[in-house]
């Protein structure tokens, strides 16, 4: 590895405070397009440091959840602010340090900035209700209040907007928070918390440590002073992180796997399915807990459109996010393309056929980064490998079915219940299919990948805790409800 010495070296942010972590150590960030590349060194910390961010945090919670919401939303107008200016560099160290191409990383970072802003109008809303009291001389009412210092654990595959669709409510709502983003993408978390240091949040708001999980994201799942933990990833880790939550009592929330399908009926408009299967199972070299994995295409329009995907997916250009004429970027690192490999293999070995694509790219421009072709299988069983477990990568199976209800069967019979989306002109089906599909989001004509801000977003079966985020519905995770009965 190239060791590069003008790569700068990011520190924890601590009470409003920049700090080197109390081991002294740090971990190299890589550029998966180019692995020779150091996008920066991020903090590699200790339980002491954790705990100084957790004191720190709910030291200040007390004058925090005192303002008024207003407040606290002016507060993050200001951070919204703050990181449009950086919008730019940020999506540009997004791209450099996870590999999704740069309009992607600039969607999302307008995304995080949108947010921003919603929330911050939350801060305005009502957070209670009257409830008439069987004394006619009593007032009863209900008042929601914050659950005190929230931990937040993030994944690497949105290092903008997850951070901030967890961060925003809990501040607006009057918690503050310690922040643990993936390691893979902690330059990244480094520059967004950067906008909230800029917005002047009064010290110990919001906190950032950058560590192992094992260390960090342990010490907060297991730290008495955690009112609430957060956590989006992988379903092995989010079941140790509710489990651990569950032993202490604390308050946890769980946004996890999927297997999504779309599915494809007889009467689909097939260029806009074909469009829209590929957009879901290859933007962001299909890392995305939404993204599309199985295709389930009615037997009549099977072929024509194997056909019309296959052209397209053929004609996808791999390379650097950074570059303009690039649809698909790498792996996110070495790590996650030897899962994918692996899950190609398996494909393989369980009597699938590899249509297109399947090997990693090695050579020329590609020689240094972790990229690999997208990939589409048939003939894969609905109960194989490729065909139950997240893969997280650019891989799709298309599974051939007789009839819409047999395809509805096959979309269900997963553990996952994330996302789903159907292609059809018909009402019937498409009713049929919001009534009958076990997904926490289900989309009509669209990609399966994808909910807009305002609304609320989470998973039916092992995909979630049975809880939800964004929109208004974020505030269910972030307070608790206290009723209060007044009698003069």
């Amino acid at each position: 590895m190239t060791v590069q010495t003008e790569a700068k070296t990011y520190q924890n942010y601590v009470n409003s405070e920049w700090m080197d972590s109390s081991a002294q150590q740090v971990d190299a960030s890589l550029n998966p397009a180019n692995k020779k590349e150091i996008v920066g060194y991020i903090q590699k910390s200790t339980k002491q440091d954790l705990d100084l961010a957790v004191a720190s945090a709910k030291k200040a919670q007390t004058a925090w959840k005192k303002l008024a919401g207003s407040v606290r939303g002016q507060f993050l107008h200001k951070v919204a602010d703050e990181l449009e200016k950086r919008l730019d560099d940020i999506a540009e160290t997004m791209t450099r340090e996870m590999g999704k191409t740069l309009p992607e990383a600039k969607g999302e970072t307008a995304r995080g900035v949108a947010i921003l802003r919603y929330y911050a109008g939350e801060g305005m809303r009502k957070i209670g209700d009257v409830i008439p009291s069987t004394d006619s001389e009593a007032l009863m009412f209900t008042s929601r209040v914050p659950l005190g210092v929230v931990g937040i654990i993030t994944p690497w595959n949105f290092p903008v907007a997850i951070p901030i669709w967890k961060m925003a409510p809990a501040l607006v709502y009057g918690n503050t928070v310690v922040l643990k983003p993936a390691q893979e993408t902690a330059v990244t978390a480094a520059k967004v918390i950067e906008a909230f240091a800029a917005a002047g949040l009064p010290a110990g708001v919001v906190n950032l440590v950058t560590g192992n999980g094992s260390v960090i994201g342990q010490g907060l799942i297991d730290h008495p002073d955690i009112a609430g933990i957060t956590f989006t990833g992988s379903d092995s880790v989010g079941k140790l992180v509710g489990q651990g939550a569950l032993a202490r009592g604390a308050k946890y929330q769980l946004e996890m796997g999927g297997k999504n399908p779309v599915i494809v009926a007889a009467d689909a408009d097939l260029d806009l399915a074909v469009e829209q299967t590929i957009n879901g199972a290859f933007k962001s070299t299909g890392q995305k807990c939404t993204a599309t994995s199985r295709a389930i295409v009615v037997s009549e329009v099977y072929e024509t459109f194997k056909e019309k995907l296959l052209a397209k997916v053929k004609a996808i250009k791999v390379g650097d996010g950074l570059k303009q004429d690039t649809w698909m970027g790498p792996c996110s690192s070495e790590s996650q393309l030897n899962t994918v490999l692996s899950y190609i293999d398996k494909g393989i070995s369980e009597g699938a056929t590899l249509l297109s694509g399947g090997n990693r790219l090695t050579e020329g421009e590609w020689a240094d980064g972790f990229y690999v072709e997208p990939t589409v299988f048939e003939n894969a069983t609905p109960d194989s490998t490729i065909a139950q477990e997240e893969i997280f990568g650019p891989v799709l199976a298309l599974i051939k079915v007789d009839t819409f209800e047999e395809a509805l069967h096959v979309a269900n019979d997963v553990k996952f219940g994330l996302s789903a989306s159907i292609f059809t002109q018909n009402i019937g089906n498409m009713l049929s299919f919001i009534q009958d599909m076990d997904a926490g989001l289900v989309r009509i004509n669209a990609e399966s990948a994808g909910v807009e801000l305002q609304a609320p977003f989470g998973g039916m079966k092992q995909s979630s805790s049975h809880s939800r985020e964004q929109g208004q519905a974020a505030i269910e995770f972030f307070t608790a409800i206290k009723t209060v009965f007044v009698k003069s």
